[in-house]
């Protein structure tokens, strides 16, 4: 997310922990949609899924598409489901960024950077994709393009200020050009752009950058003509706004639980802050609420630098076991720490895959954990229940614990996480037997602590299953 969103929400952010527990969330930049208005609802391999961000550029030696594909078995063995492709467009020559330019900077939409390939070998890496039971979904840009892009052919297509210039979407953002959805021809192109690539590639669906920018109806306007061709696509947009999810997307960015999360282990925020920002999003979203839960990006300083590796996976625990959709940035289940965030995101950095035998517990850990929630529903979009538990515990750090459970049908889970650098002791209550599901690397010893006493060392985190209803009868 570019960094004038982040700002915003980070300042929305601090407004909610500083204000009273009545006070209303902070009012979104575009017209929200009544949380009593229902949500467009996401196919179900959506809902149950586990999707996976690739850098091109970055994700293998070649940098390609052929590299991606070689790596597809990886994938599929790692457990995720829905493969997002950045932007595979030639970027733009003119004010370009860094030696490559940005991929966020399209010339042509219709045409392929040849860096990655061509449209052969993409159609190839898709099939070789559904082959495996992989969904690919494609980055688009509709917002801007390139100074040098084709569509400057056609002037109209794009804002101007009083004097007749061109204008870029914010002042930082030189290396592009904002279009004008207020044009009805340029609707219709962009409109063919996301019909084509489905039709004619068999995508499953598109991320649209800053979705937001551009108007909802457009959006609205553009679905019906998209499910024509593939009814069950997803849509995911690079926003926060309830607006969007009422007939446009399936899935939306969760930024402000990024920035709680970020405020929790980096600043030392109560947890409960987490729960907080869930039960916001929760108010101002529309029913189902789907939305993408993440931690790392191509936006964003990698997560294990920013937090350090325990705490990084502790977020993770977080966002595999919540409702919404997790999202793991690629290389990321490594511990990778090659940037792509820009300027980095101008460059290429490859991926250092070798780093995986330097800590395989933690791809390991990333396998157990993908597993675990693609075979419990009441991980992906079952009840979630806030506990208010641990009660008074014996040192200061009990508010630093983050206790909640899952439930779908007879299944229940209880998750217990120590969003600290210092360890825990305490009590934690729960109705019927739990048994230990934490996902861990072979050989790794039990822990101590059983359920309702628990010993939590710093970051760790605790996954349990209920294996026996409480018998009511029972004195």
């Amino acid at each position: 997310m570019r960094s004038l969103l982040r700002n915003l929400l980070l300042l929305a952010l601090c407004a909610a922990l500083l204000a009273p527990a009545t006070a209303q969330p902070a009012a979104q930049t575009q017209p929200q949609t009544s949380p009593q208005t229902p949500a467009h609802r996401a196919p179900q391999w959506l809902a149950s899924g586990v999707l996976y961000q690739v850098n091109p550029r970055s994700f293998s030696p070649t940098g390609d598409f052929k590299g991606i594909e070689r790596r597809l078995d990886y994938l599929h063995d790692l457990g995720v489901t829905i493969l997002w492709i950045m932007p595979i467009h030639p970027p733009g020559k003119v004010g370009r960024k860094g030696s490559l330019g940005s991929p966020y900077a399209a010339v042509d939409y219709y045409a392929i950077d040849p860096a990655y390939g061509t449209k052969e070998d993409f159609r190839h890496l898709i099939a070789e994709a559904h082959k495996r039971g992989l969904k690919v979904i494609l980055d688009i840009v509709a917002n801007h393009t390139a100074w040098d892009s084709v569509m400057m052919a056609n002037p109209a297509f794009y804002r101007h200020d009083a004097a007749g210039q061109i204008l870029s979407p914010e002042p930082d953002w030189n290396d592009v050009a904002s279009l004008d959805y207020s044009n009805p021809r340029l609707r219709e192109y962009m409109t063919g752009v996301l019909t084509y690539w489905l039709r004619e590639f068999d995508l499953d669906g598109y991320r649209c950058d800053i979705a937001f920018y551009i108007p909802t109806s457009f959006w609205e306007e553009a679905r019906p003509e998209l499910e024509k061709i593939k009814p069950d696509l997803m849509m995911l947009a690079e926003a926060n706004h309830p607006d969007l999810m009422r007939r446009a997307f399936d899935l939306d960015y969760d930024w402000p639980m990024e920035e709680a999360l970020s405020a929790v282990i980096d600043r030392g925020a109560p947890a409960a802050t987490l729960a907080g920002r869930w039960r916001q999003d929760h108010q101002t979203h529309p029913a189902p609420m789907l939305q993408m839960h993440f931690s790392d990006n191509h936006d964003l300083l990698r997560s294990v630098a920013r937090h350090g590796q325990p705490a990084a996976l502790a977020a993770s625990v977080l966002f595999f076991t919540m409702d919404g959709v997790p999202l793991l940035y690629n290389g990321m289940e490594i511990g990778d720490t090659a940037e792509s965030a820009a300027p980095a995101l101008f460059e290429r950095l490859p991926i250092f895959w070798p780093m995986a035998e330097r800590r395989p517990e933690l791809l390991a850990t990333y396998r157990k954990l993908i597993a675990l929630r693609r075979a419990h529903p009441a991980l992906q979009q079952g009840e979630t229940r806030w506990i208010s538990d641990p009660p008074p515990a014996p040192d200061a750090h009990a508010e630093s614990i983050l206790c909640y459970t899952r439930r779908s049908g007879d299944e229940q889970f209880l998750i217990v996480i120590n969003f600290s650098n210092q360890p825990w002791s305490g009590r934690v209550t729960s109705a019927g037997d739990y048994g230990d599901v934490t996902p861990r690397a072979e050989n790794a010893p039990q822990p101590p602590g059983a359920l309702p006493a628990l010993q939590l060392g710093a970051w760790e985190f605790r996954i349990f299953q209920r294996i026996a209803q409480p018998n009511p009868n029972a004195k």
